[in-house]
Parts: C-alpha cells; structure tokens; sequence
C-alpha cells in the first residue's frame, strides 16, 4: 500500500526545499538529509531499473561487490540469495544521512560482510583488492565527474569483472543504430525536470560504457514517475564486461 504521508514529504521537498552548499557533498546531504527516512518508499516506484539491474547479475562465489553511490542500500535486498555468496560487500556514497540508514538497515545481517564507506565515487579506492562486480544504481546522472566515476569504478575491476549500471538518461541527437532515439522535446523536457533536483541526463553514459567494456546485456525503457501518469522518464539497465 502506498504510504500517502511519506510521498507527500518526499514531493514538499522535491518541490520546495532549495539545494544549498559549496560542494556536491554538501549539496547531496542538503537535498537527501531531510528524506532519508522516506528514501526508499517513494524511489521504489521510480526507479524501476534497479531489480533488474541486480537481477541480471550473476554475482560469483566468493566474489566481492561495491555498489558506488548506494544510498540506503537497498540493491542487497533485492539481490536476496545471491548476496550470500559474495564474500565481502562494500556500499560507497558521500551522502552520510542515505549511509546511516544503510547501516541501520544491515547491521544485523550475518550472511555477508557488508562494509559502508563515506567516500567519493570517483576516488574509492580498496587497495590491494580487486572487484568483481560494480554497480552504480540512479547515481551516475547525480555525480558531476560521472566519467571519472566509471573510469575508477573500471580500474577496480578484476579482468572480467562485470560493471552494471541502470539510470535515467536522453539519447544524444543522433544514437546509434541500437540505441533509442529520443526526439528534442523528450530530451529538454526530462533534462531540464530532473536538474531542478541536481540530477542530470546525459546522452553520453551509454556511448562511454558501450566503449570501455564488453556489452552483456542492454534495456532501454520508459517508466512510470509517481503523480505524473501521463509521462515515463526513460532509463537503461546496462551490464558490461571487463
């Protein structure tokens, strides 16, 4: 059932609460600070791409995952079983309000080693440590340095590792041949909605992931954004190899 108060917090701040701050840490916690606690009730129905997502992942034995920019740390839910066989999860985001309800949330959990790190995407670092698995859920088109994000999120990855993103995005002008076209209006339209809240589309993110790995699996699709029935922000759901 749907949890009208929590939406209707969600929608004041979205709507009213204006991002201040010096730098994009400060901004993140600005706008996140004051919802933390209704994060995941209202973004569940907006952000359709995050099950299949980890749905597509076939996380290895023993393996280790950092999913860069994981808010409240919901993606371990989701991936359920699967989570169990991993050997070490790290969940990375500058946000601290989003990471302590991430803790809050799997501080009982004694299946997996699961770490949380106040840290920078584009600056995480596990030393002396590879990674099987990246992921980054609806926070690329939230980090300015997104490229620089996917390049560290690379440089982690063990040969073969697999890198997965779903988000928001608008296809540049002119796509390729197996991408989808989004005409000006659907591009101007949703990049001008969503930077009202510091969150900016890109036509670039496929382009630059399709490049630097190995394509394993690609969806393009519209989905449904709460209290606005007649319009479906389109996003991608990406897995690509090391």
């Amino acid at each position: 059932m749907t949890d009208w108060a929590s939406d209707l917090r969600v929608l004041r701040q979205l709507l009213w609460h204006r991002t201040t701050g010096d730098t994009h840490q400060e901004r993140l916690e600005s706008f996140y600070g004051r919802q933390a606690g209704d994060y995941d009730s209202f973004r569940r129905r907006m952000l359709h791409g995050r099950r299949p997502l980890i749905d597509q992942i076939d996380f290895p034995e023993g393996g280790t995952w950092v999913d860069l920019g994981c808010g409240t740390g919901e993606n371990v839910l989701f991936a359920g079983s699967k989570a169990a066989r991993l050997k070490d999860i790290h969940l990375v985001d500058l946000s601290p309000s989003l990471l302590e309800k991430a803790g809050q949330r799997h501080v009982a959990d004694s299946s997996t080693k699961i770490q949380t790190h106040l840290a920078d995407a584009t600056l995480f670092d596990l030393p002396d440590q590879s990674v099987d698995v990246a992921t980054f859920s609806y926070s690329l088109t939230m980090i300015p340095d997104w490229f620089a994000a996917v390049e560290n999120a690379l440089r982690m990855l063990r040969p073969g590792g697999i890198l997965g993103v779903t988000d928001f995005f608008v296809s540049r002008k002119h796509a390729d041949e197996d991408l989808v076209h989004h005409g000006w209006l659907k591009r101007t339209f949703w990049q001008q909605w969503f930077a009202m809240d510091n969150v900016f589309l890109c036509g670039d993110h496929l382009a630059m992931l399709k490049r630097r790995t190995r394509v394993v699996h690609l969806e393009q699709h519209g989905g449904k954004v709460p209290y606005l029935p007649l319009l479906k922000a389109p996003y991608y759901v990406f897995l690509g190899r090391k």
